[in-house]
């Protein structure tokens, strides 16, 4: 974020000076507002491009087995050019790679899901998936298993059968 603010300032005083050299070609003719507005501009560009390009540059730098489930799209009426262009806000991963399940219960999987969000620290969370039933279950304040395997306290959620998550843990 300090990085982001940082090149949002560095582009606000490229645009000033780009303004400023224009001036000076054209023998100082453009009006004296120029470079202010200049400088906004080039601000709000480096803003919104930051906003644009955050999602692509989390998902590229993602660990190999972790792959992105769901992605919330984000439109604002206090940013209307999103309602052309809507952009990436937060996504769900899944650790495939870490997803284990259990032979007595081999329709159920064991897995951590992530969650990104443009400007909140990322969240994992451990959640048991039973493929047979379309349910899930977070496993956040840990979970007692019996000597089965069996989850005995989990607070089983139903899914829709089509839910990206599901499929995606499902089919590993």
């Amino acid at each position: 974020m300090f990085i982001e603010l940082i090149g949002t300032i560095f582009a606000g005083i490229a645009c000033a000076g780009i303004a400023m050299l224009v001036n000076i070609a054209l023998g100082r003719r453009l009006p004296k507002w120029l470079m202010p507005v200049a400088a906004g501009a080039g601000m709000i560009g480096m803003t919104i491009s930051n906003e644009y390009t955050w999602f692509d540059r989390t998902a590229e730098n993602l660990p190999e087995g972790v792959v992105i489930a769901t992605k919330v799209d984000e439109q604002s009426w206090l940013r209307p050019w999103t309602q052309v262009w809507p952009y990436t806000k937060r996504f769900a991963a899944v650790d495939t790679a870490a997803t284990r399940t259990n032979t007595n219960l081999p329709d159920q999987r064991l897995t951590d899901l992530y969650f990104f969000g443009r400007w909140s620290p990322i969240s994992q969370a451990p959640v048991l998936f039973d493929c047979a039933s379309a349910r899930s279950a977070l496993l956040i304040d840990g979970a007692n298993f019996a000597a089965d395997g069996t989850v005995e306290d989990a607070d089983w959620q139903a899914l829709k059968s089509d839910d990206p998550l599901l499929k995606l843990v499902c089919a590993a």
